[in-house]
C-alpha cells in the first residue's frame, strides 16, 4: 500500500471509534458501503468517489500504522497517542469517547501521594504513568503493567494506587476506590502522517476543516 498515492489512507481504532467516525464522515459526505456489511472478511475498504481508504486496526497499533506510513490519517483515543508516543501529528479532538486518565486508590492512599512517598502504581499505562508521576509530580514511584482489572491492584494489595481511564467512577466507587489526582482529559483524535501532511496537505486541511465545522 503506497501512501503517497491518489488515497487517502485511515487507520481507524476497531469499535466506537470507527463507527462513530465514519458517522461523523458520512455527516460531511463521505461514506463507505463496504464497511456497513457485517458478512465482508474484506481488510481494506475503498471510496472511489472521494479516493479514500480505510482498515481497521487494534487501537495500539493505529499510532504505528501512521508513523510509519501505511496510513495518512488516524483516528484513536488520546490514551494510546500519549502511551505509544510515536512521531505522529495531533491535528483534531474529535469530541466522542470523552473520558478521564486518573489516579485512584483508596482514600488512605491520599497521604503518601500528598507527601511524595515511595509507591507501586499498577495501570495498564506504564508510560503515562512513569511520565506523570517522574516529571510532573517529581516522585519516585515503582510501576507494575497489568493487562486486566487494575482495581485488584490496590485491593489485593499489589499496588497503593492504579493509573486508568476513568469515565463514570462507578467499578472505582463499587470496589472501594476514588479518583485522588486527575492527569489528563481524554478524547478521540484525529493523527496525521508527518509526510502526508506535506504531501497531501490541501486534502487533509479540508477534511480536517469540514470536521472541525461540524463539532463545532
Amino acid at each position: 500500500m503506497n501512501t503517497y498515492d491518489d488515497y487517502l489512507t485511515f487507520a481507524l481504532g476497531k469499535g466506537r471509534l470507527s463507527n462513530k467516525t465514519m458517522d461523523l464522515l458520512e455527516q460531511i459526505g463521505i461514506t463507505c458501503d463496504e464497511m456497513k456489511d457485517p458478512s465482508s472478511r474484506k481488510l481494506i475498504f475503498t471510496n472511489e468517489e472521494h479516493k479514500m481508504r480505510f482498515f481497521l486496526a487494534k487501537g495500539p497499533d493505529v499510532p504505528t500504522y501512521v508513523e510509519y506510513g501505511a496510513a495518512d490519517i488516524g483516528v484513536v483515543g488520546r490514551d494510546t497517542i500519549l502511551e505509544e508516543n510515536r512521531n505522529v501529528c495531533e491535528v483534531l479532538d474529535l469530541g466522542f469517547g470523552k473520558c478521564r486518565m486518573c489516579v485512584c486508590g483508596p482514600e488512605s492512599s491520599a497521604e503518601k501521594l500528598l507527601h511524595h512517598e515511595r509507591i507501586r502504581v499498577a495501570s495498564k499505562y506504564p508510560v503515562i504513568a512513569r511520565e506523570y508521576f517522574n516529571n510532573q509530580k517529581d516522585q519516585t514511584v515503582d510501576i507494575i503493567k497489568l493487562n486486566g482489572s487494575v482495581e485488584l491492584g490496590p485491593i489485593v494489595g499489589l499496588a497503593d494506587v492504579i493509573v486508568d481511564i476513568v469515565e463514570t467512577g462507578s467499578t472505582l466507587k463499587e470496589n472501594g476506590l476514588t479518583v485522588l489526582e486527575e492527569i489528563v482529559p481524554l478524547s478521540a483524535r484525529m493523527i496525521v502522517n508527518p509526510v502526508s501532511m506535506q504531501m497531501k496537505n490541501e486534502r487533509i486541511k479540508e477534511l480536517v476543516l469540514k470536521l472541525k465545522e461540524l463539532i463545532q
